[in-house]
């Protein structure tokens, strides 16, 4: 993710690991509902006064995966108690699962490498070498391969999930952001600096579409309805671009809130989400694969810029933190000890 609070101490960046992006069902377009009443339901404290960035569901194993500046702690999603940790991930900043291989893995940007884990023990199996500041992290099903978007390194590396080797790094072209596999041979990816979305293909580790995300200015977040093809990239001055993942024509422009860095998209309710530093959750509801409404601005916590949404209880959790005023000179203030927690919003 890009610089931001949720970075204070790790070299800034669905999951995925993202796992923000969309699940493997959709349901038919519908008109636009009221208000779906999506609203905070708890806090749940995390201890340590560290940094964080992404967030991961496993909605099957019922276990939330919190990127927290030196580890990875793993939460309860049902009774938000934790459950375990994976150690020694500095600078963490995604976490991307493979249920099919039993494996995790863990992008440490500030030690350029990717951590892999066992997911049900959650011991560590070992490292990979990666280009400069691992940032988000995806894994492909098709290929069995996981990637590694290098913020610094504006790359890509791919590593083959059964055994940890690499399998080969493709230049980007500029800072990548959050990327989202397709789970048809294709992977997406926000490139920041440029204003455009990358597709690539995972088995040939080769670029086969570039596509400029106009208006959107410094795309974060992304995700997919993966049924509809539509890619929906979270952008600065309130803008979501959504695009057509086959043509890469900008369809939709709806207006979400300040300062996003995470998307998400639940397939079974057709809400697609923005999460931003303000405060505040945007809902938008996808009437048609190019039509999309806001349905309401959820109030949160300042600081809950990314999140991660459970496609089983279509809960959403998002990590934050309370802050000093900052002094002379500060970007912002420190982190108030003991406040970093999960804001859970439900409806």
């Amino acid at each position: 993710m890009r610089k931001s609070f949720a970075a204070l101490t790790v070299l800034g960046a669905l999951s995925v690991a993202t796992i923000l992006c969309a699940g493997l069902m959709s349901r038919a377009a519908a008109p636009a509902p009221g208000s779906p009443g999506y609203h905070v339901v708890k806090t749940v404290s995390i201890p340590g006064d560290e940094g964080w960035d992404y967030l991961t569901v496993d909605a099957a194993a019922r276990r939330v995966y919190i990127s927290h500046g030196s580890h990875v702690v793993v939460m309860n999603a049902d009774t938000y108690t934790v459950e375990g940790d994976i150690p020694d991930t500095q600078g963490v900043h995604g976490i991307a699962l493979a249920p099919d291989l039993g494996r995790g893995f863990v992008s440490a940007g500030r030690a350029n490498t990717a951590v892999i884990f066992d997911i049900k023990s959650l011991k560590t199996l070992g490292t990979v070498k990666t280009d400069a500041n691992p940032d988000a992290i995806v894994y492909d099903s098709v290929t069995k391969r996981v990637f590694t978007l290098n913020g610094r390194g504006q790359n890509t590396t791919a590593i083959n999930g059964a055994d940890g080797t690499v399998a080969g790094t493709l230049a980007l072209g500029g800072k990548p952001e959050f990327a989202v596999a397709d789970g048809k041979g294709s992977i997406f990816v926000n490139i920041e600096d440029k204003n455009e979305v990358v597709q690539f293909d995972p088995q040939k580790i080769t670029e086969t579409h570039r596509w400029p995300l106009a208006p959107c200015k410094s795309p974060s977040g992304l995700a997919m309805d993966l049924k509809n093809r539509r890619l929906f990239a979270v952008c600065d001055e309130k803008v979501m671009a959504v695009v057509n993942a086959d043509t890469g024509a900008v369809v939709a422009t709806p207006t979400i809130c300040d300062g996003p860095d995470a998307a998400g998209f639940d397939p079974a309710t057709g809400y697609v989400f923005a999460s931003c530093g303000d405060g505040n959750l945007t809902v938008i509801h996808e009437d048609s694969p190019d039509k999309y409404s806001v349905v309401e601005n959820v109030p949160t916590k300042r600081s809950a810029r990314t999140m991660g949404l459970d496609l089983k209880t279509h809960n959403i959790f998002l990590p934050s933190a309370e802050f000093d005023a900052p002094a002379a000179g500060e970007r912002r203030g420190k982190m108030k000890p003991g406040s970093f927690g999960i804001v859970v919003v439900s409806r």
